[in-house]
């Protein structure tokens, strides 16, 4: 059991760096986001990073062959989904607005999107849910909540330091959060494809 634990926080680290990656960039975004949007974020984070490799795990114990034809694509989802919402925080930032006028937030929508798109190549990591949980579904369970536990830690601990540094750097900070999602997005591109 605790090497079930074990292998779980770690998985649950290494999958959260691009969830962490993006709520730096939320804060740095929005900071005067409020305490409560923050913790909704990083937590809708953690569901979606803990979900995917359950459902991985599902696809592995029952539909192998048909997930496996669909894992092919998950770079290319990533890559487009992050590409959209980090692209949209460059063009918001970059066009000529008035200097008083009410900076955007980001919507929760944007947030449901950035979650999905940082989680989705966590559905592969089901596959290693099934060497160290086995067919043993509560296990499954377990790794699952652990690794949503760590990435909603992780996550807000990200969220509050971007938004620390984003209330002194003002448009530049959405600027900078832009080109983090679209770098990541590029990161599980090219991870997922060439290696």
């Amino acid at each position: 059991m605790w090497q079930l634990v074990l292998v779980s926080i770690g998985l649950g680290a290494g999958l959260a760096m691009d969830a962490c990656a993006v709520s730096i960039s939320n804060g740095l975004s929005e900071p005067d986001m409020k305490r409560g949007k923050t913790l909704g974020m990083t937590a809708l984070f953690g569901l979606a990073q803990g979900l995917m490799p359950m459902i991985g795990w599902l696809c592995v114990s029952l539909v192998v062959e048909q997930f496996r034809k669909f894992e092919a694509w998950i770079p290319y989802i990533a890559l487009v989904l992050l590409m959209i919402v980090g692209g949209k925080m460059l063009f918001d930032a970059l066009r000529k607005q008035d200097e008083e006028a009410e900076p955007k937030k980001i919507t929760g929508l944007m947030l449901l999107v950035q979650a999905l798109a940082t989680s989705i190549d966590a559905l592969s990591a089901g596959f290693g849910l099934e060497d160290i949980a086995g067919t043993v579904w509560w296990k499954a369970l377990i790794s699952a909540a652990i690794i949503a536990m760590v990435t909603f830690g992780l996550c807000t601990g990200a969220a509050f330091l971007g938004k620390k540094f984003g209330a002194g750097l003002g448009r530049k900070a959405k600027i900078i959060g832009g080109c983090i999602l679209i770098a990541i997005g590029i990161e599980i591109f090219v991870t997922g494809v060439f290696f």
